[in-house]
């Protein structure tokens, strides 16, 4: 049967028996860890799954490496965020360290609020951390990523709103 032939889930049926072993041992050496690559190779097909349209697909180990590698991508992320989490916990004396639930609640909220921030444009998600992060002025981001102040303003409003709806949920 033909790829044209086959729907898109006998599709995904099909790479995950032909290629799924070669992803993980692929994804194992990026990452030294089989337990991860073996969760990054499943979200990899979960995401391939979840597509409504499978492109043709001459070299499928190439289609897979391409959808893993944004998965990749996202995951040194988080791990880069945590890391700065963590490193700012140390910096913080004992007395007014979270608890172990809290600490776990405020990571969940990190990664969300990363999930999201990914969600925008390089110079939107820019400007956000510039300010947020940096404390940078409005009239600094702008001089910074050659852009007028009111779109910097604009940039900030994207991501407030990306942090509300991490935080609260989508406004009503």
């Amino acid at each position: 049967m033909s790829a044209i032939q086959m729907g898109s889930g006998e599709l995904v049926g099909a790479l995950y028996r032909d290629h799924r072993d070669w992803l993980t041992a692929w994804l194992n050496r990026s990452l030294g860890c089989p337990q991860r690559a073996e969760d990054l190779s499943q979200d990899t097909f979960v995401r391939v799954l979840g597509r409504r349209e499978l492109p043709s697909l001459r070299e499928p180990r190439a289609f897979l490496v391409t959808v893993a590698k944004g998965l990749l991508v996202d995951h040194w992320r988080r791990v880069a965020l945590e890391q700065a989490y963590l490193d700012e916990l140390k910096c913080l004396p004992e007395a007014v360290q979270p608890s172990a639930e809290d600490h776990c609640l405020i990571l969940a909220d990190l990664r969300e609020i990363d999930r999201l921030l990914g969600k925008l444009s390089t110079r939107a998600r820019s400007a956000f951390l510039l300010n947020r992060l940096d404390g940078l002025g409005h009239a600094e981001i702008a001089e910074q990523l050659g852009v007028s102040v009111p779109r910097v303003r604009q940039y900030i409003a994207q991501g407030l709103r990306q942090c509300y709806i991490a935080l609260y949920g989508e406004p009503t």
